[in-house]
């Protein structure tokens, strides 16, 4: 993309921003990439300053419901349904789904409140 800046994060990644007149010119394109499946964000800003996110839908749908669901159920969930939705290649195997959603698959569950069957 034209006149991106690169912005240190504190973990020593980087984050390309983009200028703020610059964006808007590239909302079809980057609205296209989203319907392809794509989710990389348009980060833009004044000043090589990340101020502001354009991600797809579904993904601040997941934020939020992962901001808001203490439990985690209805994020994973979101997060199932919408690969299940989008699947165009092989089956993720559930050890790296565990993983991306920060679930210990080795973790001892308290089920002490669930009925016996």
């Amino acid at each position: 993309m034209d006149k991106e800046t690169p912005y240190l994060l504190p973990d020593g990644q980087t984050a390309w921003v983009i200028a703020t007149e610059e964006a808007s010119k590239h909302l079809p394109d980057i609205l296209n990439l989203y319907r392809q499946g794509q989710t990389e964000p348009l980060i833009f800003g004044d000043a090589g300053q990340p101020e502001a996110v354009v991600i797809p839908w579904e993904v601040w749908r997941a934020l939020v419901a992962q901001s808001t669901d203490e439990e985690g159920f209805d994020a994973s969930y979101s997060v199932l349904r919408h690969r299940l939705a989008n699947q165009t290649g092989p089956s993720i195997p559930y050890e790296d789904v565990a993983a991306e959603l920060g679930i210990d698959l080795d973790e001892d569950i308290d089920d002490s409140d669930l009925k016996p069957r």
